[in-house]
């Protein structure tokens, strides 16, 4: 294999000549840099990555914790940030935690081992230890991508407070006044701040709040099939149900067609996150869109920005607002 003082035996020049023809960082006369470069062509060499990463301080690559790729809502963000770091010439590392905190530590000095240019974070919930291992990692620039926790870093935020108020608000502008939801955690910020934005629909439009018609699950669609089977256990059904992400929504649409009901007829229901199979569900299921290309789009730039920008200290920190949509498909009946 060809070293770079092959390259530079055979173009009759210096290997430190080489490396600044490889890396750019000095000017270089036309005819050495040809010379250098068909003299690389010829012995077919190829550069150390990490030796030339510590040549111009840069390893074109970020990292991303998440906290996991398997959700269809977090795989389509990661497809859209990988597609822009690729279009970019980066290479994107990506850590799974599962909100793990343990596991965020360890992601995190994985990352800073490998000198990635920066850091994109998105792990829905954060503990005080988890901010404490991000806060570590402050000298390498970083974006969060969700609801974001107090720190000094870039924040997009996705409004999940007015996402939930379009939901509820759409089944009572069609005419519901018995509606239940399918929430996360409470205790956990998407969850709860969604299931705040139901609460002030349902105020505003003095419509009672039924705790029983009220589940808690884990944003999966299994969740969502037996929240919703411990709702159709009652006596009194609500008419339309606000699944706060589609897939609960798809587990819902499960058990309430294997009781013989039918959405919408029965039983409306309504989504979040627009996910690519939602338009797909039987029946299409009206949601709450949040764009993922946007939103992956908006943070690589603004990450690569900070990149370019690193050694000031006195850049304004941002927060950009994704906002919410509703999308309408067959999923709602409209009582009126």
């Amino acid at each position: 294999m060809a070293t770079i003082k092959d390259v530079a035996k055979m173009a009759g020049v210096s290997t430190t000549t080489v490396s600044h023809v490889i890396n750019k960082t000095r000017f270089v006369a036309k005819e050495t840099e040809e010379a250098v470069m068909q003299a690389i062509k010829s012995l077919k060499y190829s550069p150390s990555a990490v030796a030339r990463s510590l040549k111009v301080n840069t390893t074109k690559s970020i990292g991303m914790i998440v906290t996991t790729s398997e959700s269809p809502y977090f795989a389509e963000i990661i497809h859209a940030v990988e597609d822009h770091c690729y279009r970019q010439g980066y290479s994107l590392f990506l850590c799974n935690t599962q909100n793990d905190p343990e596991k965020i530590k360890n992601h995190v000095e994985m990352l800073a081992k490998k000198r990635v240019d920066g850091l994109l974070v998105m792990c829905s919930e954060y503990t005080q230890h988890s901010l404490d291992v991000l806060s570590s990692f402050s000298s390498v620039p970083m974006v969060v991508m969700d609801w974001g926790p107090n720190t000094d870093t870039d924040i997009i935020e996705d409004n999940s407070f007015t996402g939930g108020y379009l939901a509820t608000k759409h089944l009572i502008d069609c005419g519901h006044k018995a509606i239940g939801l399918i929430a996360g955690e409470l205790d956990k910020t998407t969850a709860r701040t969604r299931y705040e934005g139901f609460v002030k629909a349902m105020n505003e439009a003095n419509l009672p709040i039924h705790e029983n018609w009220i589940m808690e699950g884990f944003f999966e669609p299994e969740d969502g099939y037996e929240c919703m089977n411990k709702i159709l256990t009652q006596d009194n059904l609500p008419t339309a149900v606000f699944c706060c992400n589609d897939v609960m929504a798809l587990g819902a649409i499960s058990a309430i067609t294997e009781k013989s009901l039918r959405v919408p007829d029965d039983i409306s229901i309504i989504g979040y996150d627009n996910i690519h199979s939602s338009r797909f569900y039987a029946p299409p299921l009206t949601t709450i869109h949040q764009s993922k290309s946007r939103l992956g789009a908006q943070a690589v730039n603004l990450l690569f920005e900070r990149i370019a920008n690193k050694d000031n200290d006195n850049h304004e920190k941002h927060r950009i607002a994704i906002h919410p949509e509703l999308v309408i498909r067959k999923s709602v009946r409209n009582l009126k």
